[in-house]
């Protein structure tokens, strides 16, 4: 039960973000702003609003504090609308932050529900794995094939390129758009009409 109270569930139908954890909150308002219904026709007061998440990290603000309520619910339409890139996968689903593919967080799908832990820190931060950071290099160097980036490292020819083995495990979508031509236009058959004098 402890730990229920960690996790933040994702919720679809849910139009604000909310909680009535008052701990969860870096900073909060207390102001009455009315009611939030749920969806058995009951009512919460609503107590106040604030920020939650880690400073140094990521920060949601506009968060409802809302009486009585037992669960911690995260508005995917709130974040979508803040800019946020929201992914579902089969067992997890990433938080990405606006305008760029940057992980910020990762939620468990547990019992066809989806929840994350803000406060842990293996759910935030870097999340960059040693196959992600291969081709990372691939692409910061210009696309090189994979076996001339494992001779530079053995020879140690480039400083600051991790001693990683680089493996081609999938196909690079921009090499692949890189090296596509266009097929050949099928021959039409003309007729010459030549002038003759």
């Amino acid at each position: 039960m402890e730990e229920s109270k960690q996790q933040w569930y994702l919720d679809s139908g849910c139009s604000k973000h909310m909680t009535g954890d008052k701990s969860k909150y870096l900073s909060i308002s207390f102001k009455q702003e009315g009611h939030v219904t749920y969806g058995d026709n009951n009512k919460g007061r609503i107590l106040g609003r604030g920020s939650i998440g880690d400073k140094d990290i990521l920060v949601i603000h506009d968060v409802l504090y809302v009486e009585g309520l037992k669960h911690n619910l995260l508005s995917i339409s709130q974040l979508c609308d803040k800019g946020y890139k929201v992914v579902f996968k089969t067992n997890t689903c990433e938080i990405c932050l606006p305008n760029t593919k940057e992980v910020m967080l990762v939620g468990k799908r547990i019992n066809n529900v989806y929840l994350l832990d803000i406060s842990s820190p293996c759910s935030i931060g870097c999340l960059l794995s040693k196959q992600d950071e291969s081709w990372l290099w691939h692409t910061r160097i210009a696309h090189i094939h994979m076996n001339h980036l494992n001779k530079l490292i053995s020879r140690d020819l480039v400083i600051g390129l991790p001693k990683l083995k680089f493996e081609r495990d999938h196909i690079c979508e921009a090499c692949q758009k890189g090296k596509q031509v266009k097929s050949s236009f099928k021959i039409k058959k003309c007729c010459f009409f030549f002038k003759t004098s």
